[in-house]
């Protein structure tokens, strides 16, 4: 009988064990499930796109946090934009001092410091990302420092230094890294820096080459010869900014020319070797007998900074998209649709992460349009890809909307379109020695001749922009123009007065 009692009580211990382990198995299921930290809307990256997206949908009563790795504000405010302009306005100065004495500033010298303005710069930078950090803490948004992860689990959910964070709505605005050259590709390659780097300089190189021709290499090759290095820009074509309109295209590259910049065209850059003066930067080229003719080797030596500008690849790599179901291009940027959907449902993209109008402007209004749809019901919010303004930062600047001539007659047909051109030297050169000039084209279509493009270069362009970008917008016609009473004497009055 004490037997049986003891078995009986063997086993009533053994089956509370075993309630106690399956207790202890449902519980850290339970808290596995709760430790996901969850929101309305989860941003994964902290640059212009997402931070104006988690603004937007906060101050529409969604739950928001911001994921970022690195610092917030992204490209723009740390490595392009931002400090590009500070750069390019002391270049301006510097070019500016060359037609003092023209101006009865007999005798005017100054000594520039790099390291003065790349201090005022970082501090500026600095200041910057304070505020956008104050910024989402008083909208209350958290900030999650460190590389997100989407995980396997059934919802989307990524996974920051361990911790998991879900929310419906997922947006991805990553953006973009410079495109660099491999040593296998190119000998030596990596001995050159990108535009990240450039921004890491200490000191002004005395001798710079830039190698690409778009709208990167184009600003870097004139803020640093204007500073005093002595540049030379390598492209594989005959001229620069090929996607721009041709007057553009054209008169940028006789520019660059002009302003003393050593231009390579038809040229690659074959290898790179290190040297006891700096680099030694081997060229191959098409026109090999013209170079001769002037009197070039293929080869440039002691450059102490090459600079590659050959292009920007998305940052998707090591966010496992392609698990979730978001497809990539070929070139790996996410592929949205107009409402910026990505191919899995609750996931989003926007900003230069796809691959379309790699510009902050676009990036922010993508976002803000996309919170709009989210948490406020407006099924159609979305952004308008069509007559998006632009700026090149090159000397002189360059501003555009709209088509190109070229675009425009492959829409229209070449009977339908009507191009007016101007070029004329700015009034600020009428008593200077230096000088450059301006040109401005009018692409119009149909017989009420409506403005559909508006491309320029020269003094005070990337200003005189932006307010006939909404006078296009709106569908302004030549006629517009023309009874708009012009502003004299400016560059600008010539918009309106082109016959």
């Amino acid at each position: 009988m004490e037997v049986l009692v003891h078995l009986t009580r063997m086993q009533a211990c053994f089956l509370t064990f075993r309630l106690s382990v399956s207790t202890s198995r449902v519980l850290s299921r339970s808290m596995a499930a709760d430790s996901v930290t969850r929101f309305d809307f989860l941003v994964v990256g902290g640059g212009s796109g997402g931070l104006a997206g988690a603004r937007r949908a906060a101050e529409l009563g969604a739950t928001s946090a911001v994921i970022e790795s690195h610092k917030l504000g992204g490209t723009c405010v740390n490595v392009g934009c931002v400090p590009k302009k500070v750069m390019w306005n002391a270049s301006t100065h510097a070019e500016c001092l060359n037609d003092h004495a023209d101006y009865g500033f007999e005798g005017a010298q100054a000594h520039f410091s790099w390291q003065l303005i790349k201090n005022k710069r970082d501090a500026y930078v600095s200041h910057l990302n304070e505020i956008y950090q104050k910024n989402l803490d008083k909208a209350r948004i958290q900030t999650i420092q460190g590389h997100a992860q989407f995980t396997d689990d059934p919802e989307p959910t990524v996974e920051v230094n361990g911790k998991k964070y879900s929310a419906p709505h997922i947006l991805i605005a990553t953006g973009g890294h410079p495109s660099t050259v491999s040593d296998k590709d190119v000998p030596g390659a990596s001995l050159g820096i990108t535009s990240d780097g450039f921004f890491e300089l200490d000191s002004c190189p005395r001798r710079s080459v830039i190698v690409g021709a778009g709208y990167i290499a184009v600003e870097m090759a004139g803020i640093l010869s204007s500073l005093g290095s002595k540049t030379s820009l390598i492209i594989r074509q005959g001229g620069v900014l090929r996607n721009f309109d041709a007057l553009i295209s054209s008169n940028c590259t006789k520019e660059l020319q002009n302003s003393g910049i050593d231009l390579w065209k038809n040229t690659q850059v074959k290898s790179v070797q290190k040297t006891e003066k700096g680099l030694s930067v081997t060229l191959v080229t098409k026109d090999p007998e013209d170079r001769n003719a002037e009197g070039k080797t293929n080869s440039i030596q002691d450059v102490d900074c090459l600079l590659w500008a050959i292009g920007r690849e998305p940052n998707t790599a090591g966010l496992n998209l392609s698990q979730m179901g978001v497809e990539l291009d070929s070139k790996g940027h996410i592929v949205v649709d107009e409402f910026q959907n990505t191919t899995r449902q609750g996931i989003y993209a926007v900003g230069d992460v796809c691959g379309k109008a790699l510009l902050t402007p676009v990036a922010i209004a993508a976002g803000r349009k996309l919170a709009h749809r989210l948490f406020e019901g407006k099924a159609e919010s979305k952004v308008d890809y069509s007559n998006i303004p632009t700026v090149v930062f090159s000397h002189p600047p360059i501003g555009t909307v709209g088509l190109t001539e070229d675009e425009a007659v492959k829409s229209w047909g070449k009977r339908s379109v009507k191009i007016y051109t101007t070029s004329f030297t700015p009034m600020y050169h009428a008593i200077t020695t230096r000088k450059t000039h301006c040109i401005m084209k009018l692409v119009c279509v149909g017989k009420e001749e409506r403005v559909v493009g508006l491309h320029m270069q020269g003094l005070g362009c990337d200003e005189i922009l932006q307010g006939f970008a909404v006078a296009i917008k709106m569908g302004a016609t030549k006629a517009d123009f023309d009874n708009t009473i012009a502003i004299h004497p400016t560059s600008s009055e010539e918009l309106v007065t082109m016959r």
